[in-house]
C-alpha cells in the first residue's frame, strides 16, 4: 500500500474520533522519517477554542516531538484543504510538505479561494499535494452534516 494512504487513513481515524466528539470531522497527522509525531483533529466545540483545528493541534505535538518550530523534512496530512488560519501556521513553522484529501471551495487557502501555501511574496513555500483518499475523506464531511441536519442543528 503506498504510504500517502497508510498517512492518510490515520488522519481519516482522527476526523472520525473529531466527529464523534461533536466536531467537524477534520484529522490531521504529522510525519517524519517514516513516523508519525503528530496528530490532530478538530477541537472547536470540545475546547471552545477557534483555534483548535486538527493541522494546528497536528503541528503543534510536531513541534514538541522535534523540540523546534521549524518543521523542516516534515509532511502533514489532512483529510481537508486548510483555512487562512492553518495554511499561515504552516508557512510559519516552514513545513515542507503538506498533503490534503479534499478541497475546501469555501475556505481553502491552498489554492480554492486563495493560496497562502505558495504565495511568492511569503518567506517560505509549502510544496502541496490533493486527492489521496478524497471520496473518504468528502463522506466523512457529508455523513457529518447530514446527522446535524436530521438532528435540527445547523
Amino acid at each position: 500500500m503506498d504510504d500517502h494512504v497508510i498517512w492518510m487513513r490515520a488522519a481519516l481515524e482522527e476526523a472520525r474520533l473529531a466527529a464523534e466528539a461533536g466536531d467537524i470531522p477534520v484529522g490531521a497527522v504529522a510525519v517524519y522519517q517514516g513516523h508519525i509525531i503528530g496528530r490532530g483533529r478538530n477541537r472547536k466545540e470540545v475546547d471552545q477554542d477557534p483555534t483548535a483545528h486538527a493541522e494546528i493541534m497536528a503541528l503543534r505535538e510536531a513541534a514538541q516531538a522535534l523540540r523546534s518550530w521549524r518543521l523542516i523534512d516534515v509532511t502533514l496530512y489532512c483529510t481537508l484543504e486548510p483555512c487562512a488560519m492553518c495554511a499561515g501556521a504552516m508557512v510559519q513553522a516552514r513545513l515542507s510538505r503538506l498533503i490534503w484529501a479534499t478541497d475546501d471551495p469555501k475556505a481553502g487557502a491552498g489554492g480554492s479561494i486563495m493560496d497562502l501555501l505558495q504565495h511568492p511574496q511569503l518567506n517560505h513555500v509549502v510544496i502541496v499535494e490533493s486527492g489521496i483518499l478524497a471520496e473518504e475523506a468528502q463522506q466523512q464531511l457529508k455523513d457529518f452534516f447530514a446527522g446535524l441536519r436530521a438532528q435540527g442543528k445547523k
